[in-house]
């Protein structure tokens, strides 16, 4: 957004928007005593945004239809292309009205230089754009459904100040693990948080088997504890009766392009689960990294007096496909494990003795570049494949370290003993990090020395 050259479009959108610091983990305890245990995103602090989807369409029509550059057409579906001809034929759709069976729809033809493709995971583009490449394509469901809810805001707040209007926490992911399922909640900037259940296909058909609803309040207190209390009984019977209940799809192909006359960005390209909260991300970051490829395509060119843009073009296209296709895959791949990670593994001892070791060497020890995955995704630049990488081998130092560590103070089978220990019981996670602690400066040195 910053490089579109319009100011007022970056403060219009951010404008919208809730910092979360973290994730709140609700549960609760054997003696039946409800909890919240915050887990924050980054240990410097930083946060990530959200904003209403709805909202967020507005606010870039707000901008966007006051550019000269920009006209828009609503109401027109591709029905054919040829990327060949750079032609395309649209069916046009009068003020939105559906042609009846006997009425034949109007149809246009338009010539394009560059056909962008922007048009979600079941797209027209990325369709006839198969006709014309060798396109490797993967389609795969997982067996999880999604249906939506909402936490209205309170209705006598303090004050008129937005924070009051939340009845939980507005500046955290709040996530109900249940290890085969889950429930979330996102605030908007109204007061509200947009929830979700996901959950296999085989509970969804389970609370469908009670038209009634009945069995649905009973199935939120059992393993979503508190969310009656945010979401009245009648109003969950409501919402699971009237929303549908929607399959989850990841989509990896490649390549994202034809020649120089077409190329797919976003969930037309690499269509993928919401649990990283990257989808978005990463369709505008194929929008900037697009851009920077032709301009710098085009630079080349101007310095090489070339006079043949279709030409500069082309050679872009290939380009973006080849820098953008690994990191598409990396992050659908890293959008479901992130889902084991949110449902379970937050639950954990290992994972938050991972996460709480990683988090303390990127503080104190910022010279190793020591990061958590999340953060490098969520908080930079970086390319997802080489988080991934980067991930990979943090892991395996980490592994390295502690196991040297630990045989070198007392032997391999007080290793065996430790690790068997540590995975059945979660108070051993304070012994763990007290020995951790107690050697810091060996597993430094250690992991520098994997570093060169």
């Amino acid at each position: 957004m910053r490089n579109s050259g319009q100011p007022k479009l970056i403060d219009h959108v951010m404008a919208a928007t809730i910092p979360m610091r973290g994730r709140m983990i609700h549960g609760r305890r054997p003696n039946g005593e409800l909890y919240e245990e915050s887990q924050d995103y980054d240990i410097h602090g930083r946060a990530i945004l959200a904003i209403d989807r709805g909202g967020l369409n507005k606010r870039l029509l707000d901008i966007l239809e006051a550019m000269p550059n920009v006209k828009f057409f609503f109401n027109h579906k591709l029905t054919g292309a040829d990327f060949k001809k750079n032609k395309a034929w649209f069916e046009v759709r009068e003020n939105g009205s559906s042609k009846s069976e006997d009425e034949r729809a109007r149809e246009i033809e338009i010539g394009f230089d560059l056909m962008i493709g922007a048009d979600g995971a079941h797209s027209a583009v990325r369709y006839h754009l198969m006709k014309y490449t060798r396109m490797d394509y993967e389609q795969q469901y997982i067996d999880t459904l999604w249906c939506e809810f909402q936490i209205q805001p309170k209705e006598n707040p303090k004050d008129e100040t937005l924070k009051s209007k939340f009845r939980i926490s507005p500046n955290h992911l709040h996530i109900w693990p249940g290890k085969e399922f889950m429930f979330i909640a996102i605030p908007s900037d109204d007061g509200t948080f947009t929830c979700t259940l996901f959950a296999p296909a085989a509970f969804y058909t389970h609370l469908e088997s009670d038209p009634t609803g009945a069995l649905i309040p009973p199935f939120f207190d059992k393993y979503f504890p508190g969310v009656t209390s945010l979401i009245p009984p009648s109003d969950l019977i409501a919402s699971f009766r009237q929303n549908p209940h929607l399959p989850l799809i990841s989509i990896k192909c490649k390549p994202h392009h034809f020649s120089s006359s077409a190329v797919i960005v976003g969930d037309a390209a690499h269509a993928m689960v919401p649990f990283y909260g990257q989808g978005m991300n990463a369709g505008l970051e194929d929008v900037r990294i697009l851009f920077d490829t032709l301009d710098k395509h085009s630079r080349m060119d101007e310095l090489s007096s070339s006079s043949d843009p279709a030409s500069s073009r082309a050679r872009a296209l290939t380009e973006y496909s080849a820098v953008r296709v690994p990191d598409a895959h990396a992050i659908n791949d890293l959008a479901l494990q992130n889902y084991v990670e949110m449902r379970a593994s937050v639950l954990s001892p290992v994972y938050r003795f991972r996460k709480w070791l990683e988090e303390g060497l990127s503080k104190y020890f910022p010279s190793l570049g020591w990061q958590t995955k999340y953060s490098r995704v969520s908080f930079g630049n970086e390319r997802y494949s080489e988080v991934v990488a980067r991930s990979e081998h943090q892991g395996k130092v980490l592994m390295r370290a502690l196991v040297s560590t630990m045989v070198g103070a007392a032997g391999v089978p007080l290793v065996a003993g430790a690790v068997v220990f540590v995975l059945r019981h979660k108070r051993a996670v304070d012994v763990g990090l007290k020995a951790a602690l107690g050697s810091v400066d060996s597993m430094v040195e250690f992991m520098a020395m994997n570093a060169r």
